[in-house]
């Protein structure tokens, strides 16, 4: 089950993954409700997103609760249901955030790797188990733990099924920042709040321009000339106008997103 809250007044959505009995693993039904939610979200013009877990985790990866593999088609699962969400979720029009607690594996880490900014309890879980079940990790979990660990170090937590905690998986680079699991929510909204008063078309750019060093390899002087026409296209936003005027009048600046 996947909740939707929409605070209108502060243009903020919050997106719950909210089946705690079954550590909210995620079948084909959830899938959808999740690219309505997202899909509703950017309708109603939302300038900063949180998505989150109910109970002791963030999400187990895929409900397999009774699935029978030989009546199993897991590329059509992963490819028809679980990657075109991750796309989804990657290119929603404004800064996107999550707050991660317990454990986040498989499509759970899936959901993690296409959110922007990704906030994670101290204590958090983060591996590869699926060798137990004859299965691999998937759902971007291998391009994820070969930039930021390396080969080895991948190789190594896909074999042994070890677990890395939140800490440790911000020091190697995969996420954003550890924070004691008590007070991981409330950091998450707070820092949710101010991006959703941000400058939110300067945002998206800078979005687009990391999407296409991470995605293409985009090279610095390639890159630099993107951020140049990038720059140039904000010029004429209401927000840049604003931030130079209350630059100007020694203020603070007041964006609205346009």
């Amino acid at each position: 089950m996947i909740d939707l809250h929409l605070d209108d007044d502060n243009h903020i959505a919050e997106v719950v993954l909210n089946n705690p009995k079954a550590m909210n693993a995620l079948g084909p039904e959830d899938l959808q409700e999740l690219s309505e939610a997202y899909a509703e979200a950017e309708k109603a013009g939302v300038r900063a997103l949180l998505l989150r877990g109910e109970g002791r985790g963030f999400s187990a990866g895929r409900n397999i609760k009774g699935l029978d593999p030989r009546d199993d088609d897991a590329t059509d699962y992963l490819a028809n249901k679980v990657t075109p969400v991750l796309k989804q979720m990657a290119q929603f029009p404004a800064p996107t955030f999550a707050a991660v607690h317990g454990v986040c594996l498989g499509v759970g880490l899936g959901l993690a790797i296409a959110t922007d900014i990704v906030y994670v309890a101290e204590d958090a879980k983060f591996g590869s188990p699926f060798a137990n079940l004859g299965a691999t990790l998937d759902s971007g979990g291998h391009a994820l733990f070969v930039d930021r660990l390396g080969a080895h170090r991948a190789m190594d937590l896909i074999v042994t099924g070890d677990m890395i905690s939140g800490a440790e998986a911000v020091q190697a680079g995969l996420f954003s920042r550890a924070v004691p699991a008590d007070d991981l929510l409330d950091f998450t909204r707070e820092r949710v709040q101010r991006a959703a008063h941000g400058a939110t078309q300067a945002y998206i750019a800078s979005k687009k321009l990391i999407a296409d060093i991470r995605d293409n390899k985009t090279g610095l002087w390639d890159s630099v000339h993107d951020e140049n026409f990038a720059q140039g296209a904000l010029c004429s936003s209401e927000d840049y106008l604003e931030g130079f005027a209350a630059f100007n009048e020694k203020r603070a600046p007041v964006f609205h997103g346009r």
